[in-house]
């Protein structure tokens, strides 16, 4: 496993990567309505199905597999925080 702070920052970046996900889907709900709502979100569940299928294989097991998972999903959060 890594390092703690390592660790608590790559969730922290995951959590920022949610919440931004979450207002896109209200902004591309308010505008384009459901459909396309449905597809994004649809877009990034399959991502993470898709690393959580690679992580298990790999042998990741149980929680940690779910969070590397969650942070391979939404980690990019980092990247728009100062």
């Amino acid at each position: 496993m890594t390092g703690g702070s390592r660790s608590s920052t790559d969730i922290r970046g995951g959590h920022i990567g949610l919440v931004v996900t979450i207002i896109a889907l209200v902004i591309i709900a308010s505008f384009s309505g459901p459909r396309r709502t449905l597809i994004v979100a649809a877009c990034f569940t399959a991502w993470f199905t898709l690393a959580l299928t690679v992580i298990r294989i790999r042998g990741g097991r149980g929680g940690e597999a779910i969070r590397r998972a969650y942070v391979a999903t939404f980690g990019w959060g980092d990247y728009v925080t100062p």
